[in-house]
């Protein structure tokens, strides 16, 4: 479980997060959505250590991300939005590499290793180079990297972004399976057909800040919408107005 509270980052004279606070619960997918410049990719950063807050708490399972980073960071998953994929090693490589940072032995390493590539069907490409990797091929890789070490938190920032639809329907499926499995999946999108697929509950922040918190059918019916973009567009429009 992730638990953010009151969570503040400034640069400069620019807030980019003010008091964003949020749970994202173990065997659930939350979304974190919001326009271009609120704050969710600043808020990402922080989640998984690569920043720390001017102000506020992050908890992951309970652990203070702030006073114990390493620690946290062993219970963490992240596909960052630079997927970070080092273009001459292959697939395996990669995979094993960063599965070495996290302290695993030889057996546990290839055990994790072959589990992931089967799931994630990479056995075409996991011996070439990730240089000259189609989208699909990159983001499944860098999926696998993340889940060596068998964390049970996820941090995912625009997975499906310039995934075709087979690749789109794949990653979907075994987000649903990591669910299944109980772990806690934070999930960041600007497509709201993804979101309203795959997440249990919806985060919107604006300006900095949570301006709303509820299932997508929750939101649809506070706002009146059709569909959950009508939605999104409905509730940023009320928090302009509000910081009006």
């Amino acid at each position: 479980m992730i638990e953010v509270e009151n969570l503040h980052k400034s640069f400069g004279a620019v807030k980019a997060v003010e008091g964003v606070s949020f749970v994202a619960r173990d065997g659930e997918i939350t979304g974190l959505v919001g326009p271009n410049g609120a704050g969710k990719t600043t808020t990402l950063r922080m989640l998984y250590t690569l920043m720390k807050p001017d102000e506020g708490q992050i908890r992951v399972d309970g652990i203070d991300a702030v006073a114990q980073p390493l620690v946290v960071r062993r219970r963490l998953g992240v596909l960052p939005d630079a997927r970070g994929l080092y273009k001459r090693l292959s697939a395996r490589e990669n995979i094993s590499y960063f599965g070495r940072l996290q302290g695993l032995d030889d057996a546990t390493l290839l055990a994790r290793s072959d589990s992931l590539i089967n799931a994630l069907d990479l056995h075409d490409v996991v011996d070439r180079r990730t240089e000259g990797f189609s989208q699909g091929e990159r983001v499944k890789t860098a999926i696998a990297r993340a889940l060596v070490h068998d964390p049970k938190n996820l941090i995912l920032d625009e997975p499906t972004n310039g995934l075709d639809v087979m690749s789109t329907r794949a990653l979907r499926e075994f987000l649903f399976h990591l669910r299944s499995e109980g772990r806690c999946v934070l999930f960041s999108s600007h497509i709201m057909q993804e979101v309203v697929a795959l997440c249990d509950r919806v985060v919107v922040i604006a300006h900095g800040r949570v301006v709303a918190d509820a299932p997508p059918q929750t939101l649809r019916e506070r706002t009146g919408a059709e569909n959950l973009e009508d939605a999104f567009v409905e509730i940023i429009r009320r928090s302009e107005n509000t910081a009006a």
